[in-house]
C-alpha cells in the first residue's frame, strides 16, 4: 500500500468515527447544559465552594466567575510548582523557578499548555497529576461554559441571563469530560500507553553513560490532554514519545479525541437554539476548512524534491517512522486547527509551506473545529461578522438567529477579532527588535523569524505547540509568552460574554422574505470567505517574511 493511499484511508476512518459520534455526543452535551437536575457528587462540589447552581447570572457576574476561578487556579498551580521540592512524589526534582512557574501556571489555566521545560526532568508525580492534569479538565470546562453562555445569548430573549457559571463548569467536567476520559484512558492503556507511579529507573547505557527514565500516570493525562484540546505532554517529546503514543492506532485515536468534542458542539449549538440546521451550517464550514488544510499539508509533505525525499517517501525529517507522513500531517493539522498544541512530529522540520500551514491554522483563530468551547464561540463571532457584511451589501439591518446585529454587537465582535493579532504581531516585533531575544533562535533568516512568530502565535491563540529550534526557557520568553497566553485567553472571553448578554436582552426579530438564511450552503460559503479574508489576511505580511519566503526559496 502506498503512503498516500494509507493517508487517505486514515482520513476516511477518522471522518467515519467522528460522524458516528457527532449526534449522540452533541445531543448529550445539549441535555447536560439544559438540565435542571443536580447529581449528588455535583451537590457536594457546590457546597464545598459555596455556590448556588440555580442562580441565573447576567454576563458581568458570569465573567466574574470565570476570572475568579481562573485567577485562583493560576495562583494554586504557581505555588504548587514553587514548593515541589518539599512535596512527596517529587522524584527528587527541585522547585520550579519563578518565571517558569508563572509561565506554566498561566499556560495550563489558559488551556494553552505551552511547555518551556522537559516534563520528565522537571515535574514530579504530584505536580503532574494534582496540578497539570486537574487543569486539563477544568480549563477545558471553562471554555465549554463560555461557549454555552454565548449559545444561550442567541437562544434567550428579554432576560440578559446566561445561566450559572459554576453549574456549567461542574457539569462539563463531571458529566462530559470525566466519563469520556475514563473510557479513553483504558483504550490508551490497551494501545500501550503507560500508567503507573514508578520512580526513576535505569533502562540501560548509551556510550558508557547510564540512561534513566521515569514512569508516571501518562494514559490518564494523555487522554484529557487531547480530549480537552490542552496539549501538554508528560514527556518533552510529547505525543511523539512511545510512552504517550506508541503506534498508529493510538495516534489515530488521539487525533479523534482532539476533534470529537469541538465538532460535536455544533450539534449542541443547533439543539439549544432550536434548529439543528444552523449547527450543520457551522459544522460544514469547519469541516471544509479542516479537510482543505489536511489535504494541503499532506501534499506539501509528500511532494518529492530530490533523491533524499524520493528514498524516504516524502519529507520525513522530524517525523516518527511509526506514523509516517500521513499520520504526522493529520496530527499537525488537527492540533493547530484546534487549541490543542500536542505534537507527534516537529513542525520546525516540516517543509517551508508545511510549517506555514500549521501556523495559519492557529492564526485563523483555531475555529475549524477549534478548541473545546473556544472553537464554537470563535466561529459564532465570525458568523456575526459574516451576517454584518451581508447586511452592508444589501442595505439591510443584519440579523442572526432572530437577533439584530447592531453597532454594539459588531463592536464586541471586532474587539474579539483584533485582540489576538495585536498580541502576536506586537510581541513578535518586540522580540525581533530587542537585542537579547533573538539569541534564543537556533536559525537565522526566514526560518528563525518563523520560530519567534510561531511561538507568540501559539501562545496568544492558546495552542501551545512549539515550532522547535527556539530556546523559550528565558526570562523574556517565559514572561511575555505567559502574558500573551493570559490576555489571549481571557480578554476575548470578556467580549464573548458581553456579546452574549447583549443578545440575550433583545427581543426576537421575526424572519421575513429579506432575512438571510443562515442555515443554507450560501451562508456557509460566505462564512468561510469571511474567515479567510478577515483573519487570514491580517497575518499575510508576517507569513510572507517567514514560512512563505522559506517555501519559495526551497
Amino acid at each position: 500500500m502506498s503512503p498516500v493511499l494509507a493517508g487517505v484511508l486514515q482520513l476516511l476512518a477518522l471522518v467515519v468515527a467522528l460522524g458516528l459520534s457527532y449526534r449522540p455526543l452533541g445531543d448529550h452535551m445539549a441535555r447536560v447544559y439544559s438540565s435542571e437536575k443536580h447529581y449528588r457528587p455535583e451537590k457536594w462540589i457546590y457546597k464545598a465552594i459555596g455556590a448556588n447552581p440555580d442562580t441565573e447570572m447576567r454576563w458581568p457576574a458570569y465573567l466574574r466567575g470565570v476570572l475568579a476561578f481562573s485567577a485562583v487556579s493560576v495562583l494554586f498551580l504557581y505555588l504548587l510548582q514553587r514548593v515541589q521540592g518539599s512535596l512527596p512524589g517529587s522524584l527528587g526534582f527541585v522547585s520550579i523557578d519563578p518565571d517558569q512557574a508563572f509561565n506554566t501556571a498561566a499556560s495550563f489555566v489558559a488551556n494553552t499548555n505551552w511547555q518551556s521545560y522537559y516534563g520528565e526532568q522537571a515535574m514530579g508525580h504530584v505536580v503532574q497529576t494534582g496540578g497539570l492534569a486537574v487543569q486539563n479538565f477544568v480549563s477545558a470546562a471553562v471554555g465549554m461554559a463560555v461557549a454555552v453562555a454565548l449559545v444561550r445569548g442567541f437562544a434567550r430573549s428579554r432576560s440578559g441571563e446566561l445561566g450559572n457559571f459554576w453549574a456549567d463548569l461542574v457539569r462539563g467536567t463531571v458529566r462530559i469530560l470525566l466519563p469520556i476520559a475514563v473510557v479513553g484512558a483504558v483504550v490508551l492503556v490497551a494501545c500501550g500507553v503507560i500508567q503507573n507511579f514508578s520512580g526513576i529507573q535505569e533502562v540501560g547505557q548509551f556510550g558508557g553513560t547510564p540512561q534513566q527514565w521515569n514512569g508516571g500516570a501518562v494514559a490518564s493525562q494523555e487522554v484529557i490532554k487531547e480530549l480537552g484540546t490542552n496539549g501538554g505532554g508528560y514527556f518533552n517529546a510529547n505525543s511523539s514519545h512511545p510512552f504517550e503514543n506508541p503506534n498508529g492506532l493510538s495516534n489515530l485515536f488521539e487525533i479523534y479525541l482532539i476533534l470529537v468534542i469541538p465538532f460535536a458542539m455544533t450539534r449542541t449549538f443547533g439543539r439549544m437554539v432550536g434548529s439543528v440546521k444552523q449547527g450543520y451550517a457551522i459544522l460544514g464550514t469547519m469541516a471544509v476548512i479542516w479537510i482543505g488544510f489536511t489535504a494541503l499539508m499532506m501534499w506539501t509533505e509528500f511532494a518529492h524534491r530530490g533523491p533524499a525525499f524520493e528514498l524516504a517517501g516524502g519529507a520525513m525529517e522530524g517525523k516518527e517512522t511509526r506514523f509516517g507522513i500521513a499520520g504526522s500531517s493529520l496530527f499537525a493539522v488537527a492540533t493547530t486547527l484546534t487549541s490543542t498544541g500536542a505534537v507527534n512530529s516537529f513542525h520546525s522540520s516540516y517543509t517551508g509551506f508545511g510549517g506555514g500551514i500549521a501556523m495559519l491554522g492557529m492564526q485563523l483563530g483555531e475555529i475549524a473545529p477549534g478548541g473545546v468551547g473556544s472553537g464554537l464561540y470563535g466561529m459564532l463571532i465570525m458568523a456575526v461578522v459574516a451576517v454584518f457584511i451581508a447586511g452592508l451589501m444589501v442595505g439591510r439591518t443584519p440579523e442572526y438567529l432572530g437577533k439584530k446585529i447592531g453597532t454594539r454587537e459588531i463592536k464586541f465582535a471586532a474587539c474579539y477579532i483584533l485582540i489576538t493579532p495585536a498580541l502576536v504581531l506586537c510581541f513578535t516585533a518586540l522580540a525581533i527588535a530587542l537585542p537579547t531575544p533573538p539569541h534564543s533562535m537556533l536559525n537565522t533568516g526566514a526560518h528563525g523569524f518563523s520560530e519567534i512568530l510561531y511561538a507568540y502565535t501559539s501562545g496568544a491563540n492558546n495552542n501551545g505547540s512549539a515550532f522547535a529550534g527556539l530556546n523559550a526557557d528565558t526570562q523574556w520568553f517565559n514572561s511575555t509568552i505567559g502574558i500573551a497566553m493570559l490576555l489571549g485567553r481571557f480578554l476575548p472571553m470578556v467580549f464573548v460574554l458581553a456579546l452574549a448578554g447583549s443578545l440575550a436582552e433583545q427581543a426576537p426579530v421575526p424572519a421575513t422574505a429579506g432575512t438571510l438564511r443562515t442555515e443554507k450552503p450560501l451562508f456557509a460559503g460566505l462564512l468561510g470567505g469571511t474567515i479567510l479574508i478577515v483573519t487570514g489576511l491580517t497575518y499575510f505580511p508576517a507569513l510572507a517574511l517567514g514560512p512563505l519566503a522559506e517555501g519559495l526559496a526551497a
